[in-house]
């Protein structure tokens, strides 16, 4: 693990925790569809068909809502370590391309110093 990308971990973590969400939410939505089966008004019977409804709506665009973050946060971190990469590169053969230019200059100040030592 020590070695696989981040931004795949993070949309595996994501998709866990969707999963467990989803159940929750469900389980939510199963303890009030039972007290509406219970509920012995009509009203109370109503109130809780409805919350049951509402529990699941809400909870299903949170849970949406949670895995469009973490999808963004993986893809974020994925687009910057690109970037990172293509930034050490760059600065890689620029150190590359200075080193080949140096060096010809300090042949040329050894070459000019030697004969005058002579």
């Amino acid at each position: 693990m020590a070695d696989a990308d981040l931004d795949a971990i993070i949309r595996q973590l994501a998709k866990q925790q969707h999963k467990t969400l989803t159940a929750a939410v469900k389980k939510q939505r199963d303890r009030y569809a039972a007290l509406a089966a219970k509920a012995k008004d009509a009203p109370g019977k109503q109130l809780n068909k409805q919350l049951a409804k509402d529990v699941l709506e809400i909870g299903t665009a949170t849970v949406k809502r949670l895995q469009m973050s973490a999808d963004n946060a993986a893809y974020s971190h994925a687009r910057s370590i690109r970037q990172a990469t293509e930034e050490a590169k760059a600065a890689a053969a620029k150190a590359a391309k200075d080193a080949k230019v140096s060096k010809p200059k300090a042949a040329k100040k050894a070459a000019k110093k030697a004969p005058a030592k002579s």
